[in-house]
């Protein structure tokens, strides 16, 4: 070490080097971090809304676990065979666009006219501690079905008739039973 020179680079030494050891390197190093921290909020507060939207289906036979008395009544509903009715009609012939409404979930994985498709995706509702409370559930993707959830596949033409959720409410054919009726 005799023959090593040993600079000072402190402010005391005169020596101003770009970084930390000024102050305007720290006021630059000080916005990068704040700007850094205030990019990642923002990235996750926008993925936690992103996801809030976005609920998952679960299927039917996760609903049955707690609604056994629905789901069985359920599966001699013409609703649970929309799917292969669909397939197996002369009138027309059957593609990808007739599953919108004769699937849960717009394809084949969630054959027929299962619990979500009237209820909403159930992934983010379907524990019993959010079940329980109404409002928790809704605020978790549940729908109460309503004439409107009926309206979005039965629209009146001549294939897809209208009905009349009021009345159907007691059509054991096409719905299953109720733990608790809605309130006519």
């Amino acid at each position: 070490m005799d023959g090593d020179k040993v600079i000072s680079m402190g402010p005391e030494s005169g020596v101003s080097l770009p970084g930390i050891h000024n102050n305007e390197g720290r006021i630059m190093m000080k916005k990068v971090i704040f700007g850094s921290v205030l990019v990642l909020a923002l990235v996750l507060m926008a993925g936690s809304f992103a996801q809030a939207g976005d609920h998952a289906y679960v299927g039917a036979k996760k609903c049955k676990m707690c609604h056994k008395v629905q789901f069985t009544s359920w599966q001699g509903t013409t609703h649970a065979k929309a799917t292969e009715v669909a397939k197996a009609s002369t009138d027309r012939k059957f593609d990808a666009s007739c599953l919108k409404c004769h699937a849960t979930n717009g394809d084949e994985a969630l054959a027929g006219v299962q619990c979500e498709a009237c209820h909403g995706p159930g992934a983010d509702y379907k524990k019993m501690s959010v079940m329980k409370d109404q409002e928790k559930s809704i605020a978790n993707g549940l729908n109460v079905p309503s004439q409107e959830t009926c309206d979005a596949c039965h629209i009146g033409d001549d294939h897809a008739h209208k009905v009349d959720f009021a009345k159907m409410i007691n059509n054991k054919a096409a719905i299953h039973e109720f733990k608790n009726p809605p309130a006519k």
